[in-house]
């Protein structure tokens, strides 16, 4: 089965990073000229360059992901969508109704739900949700199981649990194809393995050293487990490529000075600056960044150190093949998805396409986890 190569984020701010709502409330990004041009030119960009589908960012701040997802369906052909989205705001069996709904207008089989609980206090009460971090996680699996049977059941059921309650409920629209809508996870707390394990189909990893990725997919396994369930899993990096590895890390390091010029001011490694952040993911991101800016050879870290670890912030750093080579050793791990955007988002994901994506495709065509795999 070959590997799924996701990019993202879509956003119609030209170098937006399409859902951090800290970061945009931070640079003010919504007083930007909504460029609904952009997101075409993104997404076909993505899908000429051979990704499967596209990431579309949540945030407190950012534009509606349902209607930017819409877009960029109708404006390609075969590129996917994993919509980022939050429990809490919306009522499960709506979603699951939009989700089909758009799943049918768009042909089937290219929709799929990425559930991010949330680890930036100061985000969730942007929206106003109050919730304690453990609990939010107890409600997004709530949220996913309420979410999955409206999408599945052929009559109307009742629920009645700790945050949500129905009466009858149903959806007459389904999925398009027997694929159904995917569900992604993240989450590396414990309340969040136990959702995640229960319910993803796919549980995403932050991009962490080999070792790190190792431990955590044995943990979510031991859990999955006991649920008698096998999820697959992502890990989300941000390749830095250069003709030559020199020309890679000079890049990078242009890269890091620029964001310690944009964060100057604030130590994020002081408690006080991060007081929001509950994100455990955040956390170990941040005890890796402390043991160096490399690490495993080319996992560049210090984008990661200087903005506390928030969100998708780790990179590769090298020729094409050398970041395909390293990109290979994590899908050995036992990952079947790899996210991967740039620090110039659009084009950064036309280059991809142009070396490293065929470099993948063609090292995983015959993919099974644990196969050893080469780099052609």
């Amino acid at each position: 089965m070959p590997i799924e190569i996701v990019g993202g984020m879509i956003s119609p701010f030209e170098g937006g990073e399409g859902g951090n709502g800290s970061l945009t409330a931070a640079r003010g990004a919504g007083r930007r000229a909504f460029d609904t041009g952009y997101i075409t030119r993104f997404v076909r960009a993505h899908e000429a360059a051979g990704f499967d589908a596209a990431l579309v960012g949540y945030g407190a701040t950012s534009p509606d992901g349902f209607s930017i997802a819409s877009h960029a369906l109708h404006v390609t052909d075969r590129l996917g969508v994993l919509i980022a989205h939050r429990p809490g705001f919306a009522q499960p069996t709506l979603v699951a109704r939009q989700l089909a709904t758009l799943d049918n207008l768009t042909g089937g089989g290219r929709v799929a739900m990425h559930f991010i609980t949330g680890g930036d206090e100061a985000d969730q009460h942007r929206d106003g949700d109050f919730v304690p971090h453990d609990d939010r996680y107890r409600r997004t699996a709530e949220y996913m199981e309420v979410m999955r049977r409206t999408l599945t059941a052929d009559k109307p059921f009742d629920h009645a649990g700790e945050f949500y309650k129905f009466e009858g409920a149903y959806s007459v629209v389904k999925p398009a194809t027997e694929a159904g809508i995917p569900l992604y996870f993240g989450g590396a707390s414990g309340p969040a393995l136990e959702a995640g394990a229960k319910h993803a189909d796919t549980y995403m990893l932050w991009g962490e050293p080999l070792t790190g990725i190792a431990e955590r997919i044995a943990q979510i396994r031991e859990v999955a487990a006991r649920y008698g369930r096998s999820p697959r899993f992502s890990i989300s990096l941000r390749p830095i490529l250069g003709a030559t590895e020199d020309e890679a890390w000079a890049r990078a390091q242009e890269i890091g000075d620029r964001t310690e010029e944009r964060v100057k001011g604030r130590d994020f490694s002081d408690p006080g600056v991060r007081r929001n952040q509950s994100s455990v993911g955040a956390a170990r991101l941040r005890a890796f960044a402390a043991e160096g800016d490399v690490l495993d050879e080319r996992l560049w870290m210090r984008v990661a150190r200087l903005t506390g670890s928030g969100g998708n912030s780790t990179a590769l750093v090298g020729t094409a093949e050398q970041v395909a080579d390293a990109l290979l050793k994590y899908i050995q791990l036992g990952l079947s998805t790899v996210l991967i955007r740039g620090f110039d988002p659009l084009g950064d994901a036309i280059d991809y396409g142009n070396e490293l994506i065929p470099r993948l495709r063609e090292a995983t065509k015959d993919f099974e986890p644990h196969k050893e795999l080469a780099i052609p």
